[in-house]
């Protein structure tokens, strides 16, 4: 894994995404001394998201399981309480 700061992550943003892509795999971008983001592979970012996804599944399968989530809402009905 690379750590760089963000100043120089700025001037050398091309550089960096050859490294992602073919290098080390990782960048962490550091704004005085503190990790603040990264650059990671596509690969990595589907792999997240799909993990993710299946947490999200497990948790939906456990509340709709629970007797007292039994009574459906109408989107609409739930949009209008949330204000959207």
């Amino acid at each position: 894994m690379v750590k760089i700061e963000a100043t120089k992550a700025r001037s050398a943003f091309s550089e960096l995404l050859n490294t992602v892509k073919y290098g080390a795999g990782r960048v962490v971008i550091e704004r005085r001394g503190k990790e603040m983001a990264a650059l990671i592979p596509v690969w990595e970012l589907r792999l997240l998201e799909m993990l993710e996804d299946r947490i999200d599944l497990e948790a939906a399968r456990k509340a709709l399981a629970n007797p007292k989530n039994k009574i459906r809402v109408p989107l609409g009905d739930v949009k209008k309480r949330l204000g959207l």
